[in-house]
């Protein structure tokens, strides 16, 4: 992956140096599509102080469909306004995007206003994409309020439609959307959901070019494409953004004899991804750093963690199951650990929060009935014949929790709350440091349930709220430190900041596979600033 980023991310400065290559490539003759060059929406993310990432793809000619490898390089205008008539236009320039991007535009956008409302499009064959919106992060040495994020993990374009997307791009008070991994999934047609929708390409993505067009399917789903469209976004990947079950060496769903080195579908995975999403990344070698932190203002500092790159191979049942204390075994990399204990122990914020793609909660399973282990099993990770840990989770890399959890209570680091997705279900829990009822606690967690991919109660295949009930009820009682568990819903998060305590709702869709699904509210949960996570009668706002 020689210059990722310099291949991806085009500086809002340096498009201003291309202008001479833009001015050619505008007026070199080529196929033009029949139809909108942006058929992919535009997006936005990662906003700081003064800048954000906008983003979009132009299609070409018909033949440039995303993976393809086709098309000649376009020259892309864009402009950031205050006004959606563009009329006060504040930033803008040109690039020359080609298919070495896959027509991608990603540009780093600079000099903008702290904690401010723009709307930015594109404009390329003179037309002009959809007006997007943005925000801009509050200045670091400001004191905002509140702030309001949408919390969001899990989204399989197979196993039903995107309504939680179109209920978070209908609310209209969200200062971000927090996207905690599993954006897109790399498996087959039918190989895991309900084949509600196919997948493009039908087999499973290995190649740059199957990464490439899974993304660009993703980016047409309306729902989507709302929602980025009028929120930025902020990103992690997990494991379904290149294959399942990923650690630093290979995947469980990586076979090297037919799908050759783990080493180039991670690189073709990654590569696609920051074309694709716009995230922020630095290139270290061979090497992306994703993991990045974000402040808003004294009242919240969020820090995204990235626990795919650098993890050890997860354990497997038997013997090995004693080696998840394994002081050398780590999740995050020793470097990334030192980045977020020191950033935990010195942000001069209210709010501590981090972006964790797995939980980070202790997680004891109790004896259950077949087919509930078998559900279990499947969603969840654990062997049949039950086992105290979900090894995929921090619980299988016990010695980095507890570095950081004791790092945390030797500081005396208060308001520590954990965002996380992954195993498709809602829990909100304290962070015991120790087994000791009542100990002392390391912060909150709170877990938000998919957005369409599989959970128990769907493996169940119960009626709604009868046997999942009874799960939840045992996994409560041997895990005092669980306020919360919900195990069948899919939906989103809604986490409501303020300097007196942090809130998570939860929002529940009543039909997966309908894009227009009704959303009731399931549940809400609090930390108070310096307490413990406790529940609440109502939502905010």
């Amino acid at each position: 992956m020689d210059s990722i980023a310099r291949r991806t991310l085009l500086k809002g400065g340096a498009a201003a140096c291309a202008v001479t290559a833009v001015t050619a490539v505008a007026a070199a003759p080529r196929a033009r599509a029949s139809g909108t060059v942006f058929r992919h929406g535009v997006a936005s993310g990662d906003p700081l102080p003064t800048g954000v990432i906008i983003w979009t793809r132009v299609t070409v000619s018909d033949d440039a469909t995303p993976g393809s490898g086709e098309g000649e390089p376009a020259a892309v205008y864009w402009a950031v306004a205050r006004d959606e008539e563009f009329t006060q236009v504040v930033a803008s320039g040109a690039v020359v995007t080609s298919a070495d991007t896959d027509h991608t535009v990603k540009v780093d956008v600079s000099g903008l206003a702290p904690g401010q409302d723009y709307v930015y499009r594109f404009t390329a064959f003179g037309q002009h994409s959809a007006a997007g919106r943005t925000r801009t992060a509050p200045a670091a040495n400001s004191s905002p309020d509140r702030l309001r994020f949408g919390v969001v993990s899990c989204a399989n374009w197979e196993a039903g439609a995107f309504g939680a997307y179109r209920r978070l791009a209908e609310r209209g008070d969200l200062d971000a959307v927090v996207h905690l991994g599993d954006y897109l999934y790399e498996y087959a047609h039918g190989e895991y959901g309900t084949g509600l929708r196919t997948h493009d390409p039908v087999h499973e993505i290995v190649t740059l070019s199957d990464y490439r067009t899974r993304h660009g399917q993703y980016k047409t789903d309306p729902d989507l494409m709302a929602l980025h469209e009028r929120v930025p976004f902020v990103c992690t990947w997990d494991d379904h953004e290149s294959a399942d079950n990923s650690w630093s060496g290979g995947a469980g769903n990586h076979q090297p004899a037919v799908e050759g080195a783990w080493t180039d579908r991670r690189a073709a995975s990654a590569r696609a991804y920051l074309e694709w999403m716009p995230v922020r990344a630095d290139s270290v070698g061979d090497e992306v750093k994703i993991y990045r932190r974000l402040r808003f203002g004294d009242l919240a500092e969020l820090s995204m963690l990235d626990l795919r790159s650098y993890r050890d191979e997860e354990v497997v049942p038997g013997a090995q199951w004693r080696s998840v204390d394994d002081p050398e075994r780590t999740i995050t990399g020793h470097a990334q650990l030192e980045w977020l204990t020191a950033g935990l122990v010195s942000a001069p914020v209210q709010w501590k929060l981090v972006g964790n793609s797995v939980m980070i909660a202790p997680l004891l399973f109790p004896p259950l009935d077949p087919a509930t282990t078998q559900a279990m099993t499947s969603v969840l990770g654990i062997p049949r014949e039950g086992a105290p840990v979900n090894a995929d989770q921090w619980d299988g890399y016990t010695a980095d929790r507890r570095r950081l959890f004791e790092a945390i209570t030797a500081d005396q680091v208060d308001n520590v709350v954990f965002l996380t997705g992954d195993i498709h279900s809602s829990w909100a829990a304290d962070l015991p440091v120790t087994a000791a009822p009542h100990g002392p606690s390391a912060g909150t967690e709170f877990v938000v349930p998919s957005v369409t991919s599989a959970s128990i109660g769907d493996l169940l295949a119960a009626p709604p709220r009868t046997a999942a009930v009874s799960v939840e009820t045992a996994i409560a009682a041997i895990n005092p430190h669980l306020r919360y568990v919900e195990l069948e819903s899919h939906g989103y998060g809604v986490l409501d900041v303020t300097r007196e305590r942090t809130q998570m709702d939860w929002f529940y869709l009543a039909n997966v596979a309908d894009p227009a699904s009704p959303v009731r509210h399931g549940a809400s949960f609090a930390v108070p600033s310096g307490g413990r996570v406790e529940p609440r009668p109502a939502p905010v706002g």
